[in-house]
């Protein structure tokens, strides 16, 4: 049994029963679908249209540095919208209400180099269960290189962290596709919590998912360039998809304004309600702004996010007016920065922070 499974959280308290029944309202009372939204579908097609074109382009079109450049930057940004607005909603089940479906837009993750079977459980599982707890969400865990939460250890080094993290999170797709996916599977952890190894018929998806990946984005290129082409072309585009991917989740969770725990000591029961530690650790960003929501995936609200995971990104817009009335009304802080150029300061300073501890204050707060 994993940690995770051991930890608590109290019963669901007025705050999250309340919500809940006027999220339902919006959706069951307006007959609005959670899922299987047009607007996904459209989505879809638009951004795995962006997807192909830049692979053409990069691979068969470009000639000179810029247009191969350009190529690759989005190729790389096309992927990040990949994991963004298509998988990311489909390994949650809230792409559409078909399992089927749900499995193969998800599948789109092994397509792009990852791992959707690890992916489920050290997203869905690890992180979603308790984000921000030191120890258990290996989302915010980069040691010992970096020191992205109180509770973790100091080394010299994380002075400089936040001038070169940029670098580690564009490595993020190196390490993914070629270490991490094939570590989890053989060792069956993720971090320090165990994850069951996959069905005979599971493993094979993984396999073949990284078979298809490394044929599209080495073997085919190496038909119609040299290898330093090609490896050249494959670092510049994992540098893009890297920073972006990492980035904008970090945005959410590693921020000033987000709380930090630690795994609670004696009956391993947090004091509060699920909903609560959610609100507690996460912060919206860029509500205001449509084309940012449309690309990412509606993980700008991820306090929405993680308090309903199971429904369309799509919806997330309305949802958050209703979780920040909700949460004035029981005295919960909801936390939303004003736009992109405001998360990022707030990680930047959050880093430095982490760098001298210090510095840190109060930024750990104990179960």
């Amino acid at each position: 049994m994993s940690q995770a499974a051991k930890v608590k959280f109290l019963e669901a308290g007025p705050f999250h029963q309340h919500l809940k029944a006027r999220v339902d309202q919006y959706l069951e009372g307006r007959g609005r679908s959670p899922r299987d939204l047009p607007g996904m579908y459209a989505k879809t097609g638009a951004i795995l249209g962006w997807f192909a074109a830049s692979y053409v382009w990069l691979v068969f079109g470009a000639t000179g540095v810029w247009g191969a450049a350009a190529g690759c930057v989005s190729l790389g940004l096309a992927m990040a919208g990949i994991g963004f607005s298509i998988m990311h909603d489909a390994n949650h089940g809230s792409y559409s209400d078909r399992r089927f479906i749900n499995r193969l837009m998800g599948w789109t993750l092994d397509v792009v180099g990852g791992s959707s079977y690890v992916w489920s459980w050290k997203h869905n599982i690890f992180h979603h269960s308790h984000p921000n707890v030191a120890g258990l969400d290996e989302d915010i865990d980069i040691q010992p290189l970096c020191r992205i939460a109180p509770g973790q250890r100091s080394y010299a080094a994380h002075r400089f962290q936040h001038l070169y993290i940029w670098l580690l999170y564009g490595l993020l797709p190196l390490k993914w596709h070629f270490i991490d996916d094939f570590r989890n599977l053989v060792s069956g952890r993720i971090g320090h919590q165990k994850m069951p190894r996959p069905s005979a018929w599971k493993l094979t998806g993984v396999l073949a998912g990284k078979l298809l990946f490394f044929g599209w984005a080495l073997g085919i290129p190496l038909l119609v360039h040299s290898a330093w082409q090609v490896a050249l072309g494959y670092a510049v585009t994992s540098l893009v998809l890297g920073v972006t991917l990492s980035t904008v989740f970090q945005l959410a969770h590693c921020v000033e304004e987000a709380e930090f725990r630690e795994v609670p000591e004696g009956n391993h029961t947090f004091p509060r309600d699920w909903a609560e530690h959610q609100v507690e650790t996460t912060v919206d960003f860029a509500r205001g702004n449509p084309l940012v929501s449309w690309y990412l995936g509606g993980l700008n609200f991820q306090v929405e996010h993680h308090l309903f995971p199971r429904v369309s990104h799509l919806h997330y817009p309305a949802l958050s007016r209703i979780v920040e009335r909700t949460c004035q009304e029981h005295g919960i802080r909801y936390r939303s920065q004003q736009s992109v150029g405001a998360a990022l300061k707030s990680h930047v300073r959050w880093l430095k922070r982490m760098g001298r501890p210090a510095l840190e204050g109060g930024s750990l707060v104990k179960a």
